[in-house]
């Protein structure tokens, strides 16, 4: 849930950033229209641990070579452990509607101290050519008709990915991250995310 860091220091070979992957992801986004107004949206899901927050970093860093202006949302930046999803209308209202209506959008992060969630600093967001959300649930079935371009992620096996998170944020994050497993993993079912992605990496 982003305790100290979003993303690790070392990666894991198998953890790379599939390169094929995020130019097929750069290449839709370029090719198809714009469906947030006159925002490109591209949604980056999949399991917690699955290298999401790297991936987008690599696609913001593609679309930017090609000459486009990219800001990216983490979801992290709304979710608590008691609010796995329901904190989308904050990002619906200060962000996805305002760009929409060619607006800047704003928000306030969620911080963390002593491993329990604080009001952070307001993040302003000038209208780009494309928006990155990524995150668990970021490619919801509420974006149908506005994300051009989602993409899945899913690396190794639950435990796997357990681990991963935990040594990023913490081995005091490993018993709620059993259970934000669980949530996960029954939000993707109902959501059906997966199949309606563009673009799927799984290792």
């Amino acid at each position: 849930m982003a305790a100290q860091e979003s993303v690790p220091r070392q990666l894991q070979p198998s953890r790379a950033v599939d390169s094929a992957a995020v130019t097929r992801a750069a290449d839709l986004l370029v090719r198809w229209p714009a469906r947030l107004g006159g925002v490109r949206l591209a949604a980056v899901d999949g399991p917690s641990g699955s290298g999401k927050t790297v991936f987008s970093r690599a696609l913001a860093a593609e679309l930017n070579r090609r000459g486009l202006t990219v800001a990216v949302v983490a979801c992290d930046d709304f979710a608590t452990w008691n609010r796995p999803a329901s904190w989308w209308p904050e990002l619906e209202v200060g962000v996805l509607a305002a760009l929409a209506n060619g607006s800047d959008g704003r928000y306030r992060a969620i911080r963390w101290a002593n491993d329990n969630p604080i009001p952070g600093p307001f993040v302003d967001i000038a209208v780009p050519d494309v928006l990155i959300i990524e995150g668990v649930t970021s490619a919801r079935r509420a974006l149908v008709g506005r994300v051009s371009v989602a993409v899945w992620l899913e690396w190794g096996s639950p435990s796997q990915r357990l681990d991963v998170v935990a040594s990023r944020d913490g081995e005091q994050c490993r018993e709620p991250l059993r259970l934000w497993q669980d949530f996960e993993a029954g939000w993707f079912a109902v959501d059906g995310t997966r199949e309606r992605c563009d673009v799927v990496v799984c290792r």
